[in-house]
């Protein structure tokens, strides 16, 4: 079996971590792996499996050698690093939101629109995590019927806020315990015992970039240009997994049971018919696995036979970012 060199850029962060993580989960034929972050944690340790891995500063020659890099940093330093690692003929599957709405990058989920991977040059943008796990959810429906619009709310956990927003949710309960002030820097109020109607920054239509994820990337990943979304993103004090409440209305009618059907069917969905009783999942169902759990599958009462509510949850460092990442891999790994 053929073995790929990878890079995992970002590699101490919450989702560079899971991306080390999954690789050695799914066993990746991984040849060289190079654990690459800032100079300040350069010499650190850090894991893949059971081997201990030297973290390395990320230069531009880091990328030499290389089949594949694993993007796990902010949009500027996916940028600034994009040139070198295509210069030296690896292919960069990226977590940031730098390249996603570009027409020359292929914005994929593999379950979704594979074929639009091979279409890469150089760049696969990996989709925001909210939009991968609303449209798996989705996407078994979609293969049957066209869909029309969206209406959409996330309860996002503060993991999508990276390390620093478990750390800030695990540091005022601390405080709530010991009678403390609590500080929040990394969220604009705090979190604890809270609900926070507003993620990323506000555009001149009033919604967030946060929320206009839903429809910029859906469109282009289900090829549906003309998909109109409604979304609001909240904020919640879960520590992983997000949940979104998602309406459809369709361009034909759809019984329940042909909705329930199709997302029973479709990869990495799972229909939550019975979890403890519940016909709905939770973060806690969720969470530390990579299948998107869609459950409250009733008509919409707004749309009528062409509308289907929904509930689904999915964890976001997961099915919503790294392993998302690792599938593109694979993906194009099989074809080679």
């Amino acid at each position: 079996m053929k073995k790929w060199n990878i890079a995992v850029l970002g590699a101490t962060g919450a989702v560079g971590q899971e991306m080390l993580k999954v690789l050695a989960e799914r066993n990746f034929p991984v040849g060289e792996l190079k654990a690459l972050a800032s100079k300040s944690s350069a010499g650190k340790i850090t894991h893949f499996g059971s081997k201990e891995i030297v973290i390395e500063e990320a230069t531009d020659a880091s990328f030499n050698g290389m089949d594949f890099v694993l993007g796990a940093v902010s949009n500027a330093m996916a940028q600034k690093f994009a040139p070198a690692i295509t210069a030296a003929g690896a292919v960069f599957i990226d977590n940031s939101s730098a390249f996603r709405l570009d027409d020359n990058v292929p914005l994929v989920v593999p379950q979704i629109n594979p074929d639009d991977a091979f279409k890469h040059k150089g760049i696969i943008a990996n989709p925001n995590c909210s939009t991968i796990v609303t449209l798996m959810a989705i996407s078994g429906i979609a293969r049957i019927r066209k869909i029309e619009t969206m209406v959409a709310s996330t309860y996002q956990a503060v993991s999508g806020a990276g390390r620093e927003g478990i750390e800030e949710l695990e540091a005022q309960i601390k405080s709530e315990v010991s009678g403390e002030p609590k500080v929040s820097k990394i969220f604009p109020c705090q979190i604890l015992s809270n609900a926070i109607p507003w993620i990323g920054s506000e555009l001149d239509n009033g919604f967030t970039t946060e929320e206009m994820k839903m429809q910029n990337e859906g469109r282009k990943i289900m090829h549906l240009p003309e998909l109109k979304v409604c979304c609001t993103c909240v904020r919640i004090p879960v520590m992983r997994s997000h949940s979104i409440s998602v309406q459809l209305k369709l361009d034909k009618p759809l019984s329940i049971a042909e909705a329930e059907q199709a997302i029973a069917t479709a990869p990495g969905c799972r229909l939550a018919s019975d979890i403890d009783g519940r016909n709905y999942p939770t973060p806690l169902d969720t969470s530390d696995q990579d299948l998107v759990y869609v459950g409250r599958v009733r008509r919409d009462l707004i749309n009528g036979d062409n509308g289907i509510a929904l509930w689904c949850c999915g964890d976001q460092i997961r099915k919503g970012a790294a392993t998302n990442c690792v599938e593109i891999a694979e993906l194009l790994a099989s074809k080679a």
